[in-house]
């Protein structure tokens, strides 16, 4: 079965139809695909992506929900569907799209998820807005560090996604070299799948042999320097909701060292935050979200969250 949504996008790699949403934002329209769950009052999650992601990072984890909780994970502004939305950019900026969402969609209270930067926009979010997000599930973020002293922005961008923002001023003749480009990456080894595949494919704009990635640049600048401001860098220890930090073993380039390890978080001293800590292991950065058995725990965690009893073992 292969459905067209009702913007007219195939729907390939998941098993599920998903919708395309286009909600009003400051700035323009911002794009969401949805997964309806099966039955009508279902709780609702809303998923957020990476700093150059697309919400098509969330379809394994939207398999393996299997149309139990709806889940809604828009295209952040600057990238994929929603590379029109004009700026002001920045982490408070998608916090306020995931207010307009939320508002749109007549959601009053939903937990949250979210994958790298998304993660730390969730946090932001149920600290601004307490009466809005009833728990928090954050994948591979959320948890920050001040910046080395002395760095400029330019270098604060190169440490944070370095190989990711040279990705975004290439051009691809076609779409099967950004597929090579990709199968190539040392973080994906052999966990490529359909998912995989339509998650890069929905970045591509433009024309062969000019394609490129969706991401604007400014964008994507502005949010990686605004991950170190105090305000984003406390918001995981503002929370008064329930939290997971779903962290994986390896990094970014399969690197053994990941995000966070047991040192990093006993530093942390998350729990005292009301946060708990879970190692997802034998997962980098991108296959946590993007292969198994990552997908399949982080949807186990979302469904705890949404109070939904979980059948996909």
């Amino acid at each position: 079965m292969n459905p067209s949504t009702p913007s007219g996008r195939q729907v390939t790699a998941t098993e599920f139809e998903y919708e395309e949403l286009h909600v009003p934002v400051a700035g323009g329209r911002l794009t969401a695909l949805r997964w309806p769950a099966e039955q009508p009052h279902a709780p609702v999650v809303l998923a957020l992506h990476g700093i150059t992601a697309n919400a098509l990072s969330w379809a394994r984890v939207a398999h393996h929900l299997r149309g139990r909780v709806t889940l809604v994970a828009p295209d952040l502004r600057g990238r994929a569907g929603s590379n029109g939305v004009a700026g002001p950019y920045g982490i408070g900026a998608h916090v306020d799209d995931v207010v307009a969402l939320l508002d749109e969609l007549g959601l009053d209270r939903v937990v949250v998820a979210g994958h790298s930067m998304g993660a730390f926009v969730s946090a932001l979010a149920a600290a601004r807005h307490r009466d809005r997000i009833s728990s928090l599930v954050l994948v591979d973020g959320g948890l920050g560090f001040p910046a080395p002293p002395g760095l400029d922005g330019d270098e604060l961008i190169t440490a944070v996604i370095g190989p990711a923002m040279r990705r975004l001023s290439m051009t691809f003749p076609d779409r099967e070299a950004y597929r090579a480009f990709w199968q190539a990456h040392p973080a994906f080894g052999a966990a490529w799948s359909p998912w995989a595949d339509d998650y890069i494919q929905r970045d591509l704009v433009g024309e062969e042999p000019g394609l490129r990635s969706s991401c604007r640049v400014d964008a994507v600048r502005i949010d990686s320097v605004q991950l170190f401001q105090a305000e984003v860098l406390g918001a995981i220890r503002a929370l008064d909701c329930p939290a997971e930090l779903l962290w994986a073993e390896r990094g970014l380039m399969d690197e053994p060292q990941g995000l966070y390890d047991e040192r990093r978080l006993a530093a942390a001293d998350l729990p005292g935050a009301g946060v708990v800590p879970i190692r997802v292991a034998g997962t980098n950065h991108y296959t946590i979200l993007l292969a198994d058995p990552g997908a399949r725990i982080v949807a186990q965690r979302i469904e705890a969250a949404a109070g939904v009893a979980s059948t996909d073992h």
